[in-house]
């Protein structure tokens, strides 16, 4: 969580998993949220880089994270950050409800 001015401006939560190829901790970035008035101001960049030192610190393999296709600014974001585009697997989703 980030907060401005005693306001919380926005957040991000990652979830353990775990690579039994690496045999070490993987972090789901499940969940990046800056509130409207504070976007463009590099909030999105800190909370991504404070979960990056947070996994690193966690001798992690890796962050993975998921962004809809449509969502071009957040592409570019993370790819500015090192992010890569997976293109040897697909990723499968089923629906439970």
């Amino acid at each position: 969580m980030i907060c401005h001015d005693g306001e919380i401006a926005g957040f991000t939560q990652l979830y353990p998993t775990f690579s039994s190829v690496s045999m070490k901790r993987v972090w789901i970035l499940n969940d990046l949220f800056v509130e409207e008035t504070y976007r463009h101001r590099g909030m999105a960049r800190l909370l991504l880089n404070a979960a990056a030192e947070f996994a690193k610190s966690t001798d992690a393999a890796r962050i993975i994270l998921a962004t809809q296709i449509s969502n071009t600014s957040a592409q570019s974001l993370y790819e500015s950050e090192g992010y890569w585009q997976d293109e040897a697997f697909y990723h499968y989703t089923l629906s439970l409800t």
